[in-house]
């Protein structure tokens, strides 16, 4: 039998869905339905951005493609502390993220594997940063005005909604950064 998830994480993960800037695939009535406790397992990324909001940061799958640092939350751990991890595992890039998700959605992450939920959350991270990325998957900055072969060729465009959201909202003064902010966590 599949271990019931840990109050905390589902707790979070509501909390994430939530709050996260866009909600796709009904992610959150999947969430609430009533075996979304013995689901599993969980997706999470990390959408990061330079401060320009010109590029994001990609790995280069083997199969799937350019695709944001992430994978699977593990055990005992939350959606966010999973993308944080999964960052560091990927890129070698420690940093923090910001409060407020980009985005939800299910999906699958191979043919034949069952729709997870994933989460992806944001940052902000110099593009003059050191990547040390996990061997046989390069790490690379990409332009947001450029498409590139990945699994899901809609993230191209939301993580581009997404940087404009940021850019306007620091425009107009209620951002959730600051460009000055010391994303890398130092």
């Amino acid at each position: 039998m599949t271990p019931r998830l840990d109050r905390r994480i589902l707790d979070a993960a509501l909390s994430d869905v939530r709050q996260a800037l866009t909600v796709y695939d009904d992610a959150l009535d999947w969430l609430l339905r009533p075996e979304a406790a013995l689901k599993g397992p969980w997706g999470a990324e990390a959408w990061v951005f330079d401060p320009a909001l010109t590029h994001v940061l990609l790995v280069r799958h083997q199969w799937r493609g350019w695709v944001p640092p992430g994978g699977k939350v593990d055990p005992g751990e939350t959606p966010r502390e999973a993308a944080r991890r999964e960052l560091f595992e990927e890129t070698g890039i420690r940093a923090e993220l910001l409060p407020t998700p980009a985005a939800v959605t299910v999906r699958s992450y191979h043919p034949g594997w069952h729709a997870v939920l994933g989460v992806s959350y944001l940052t902000v991270v110099d593009r003059g940063t050191s990547l040390t990325p996990e061997d046989g998957q390069p790490a690379a900055w990409l332009p947001l005005d450029a498409p590139w072969q990945g699994w899901f060729s809609e993230d191209r465009v939301r993580m581009v909604r997404c940087a404009q959201w940021i850019g306007d909202g620091e425009r107009n003064g209620d951002g959730v950064w600051s460009g000055e902010k010391d994303w890398n966590g130092e």
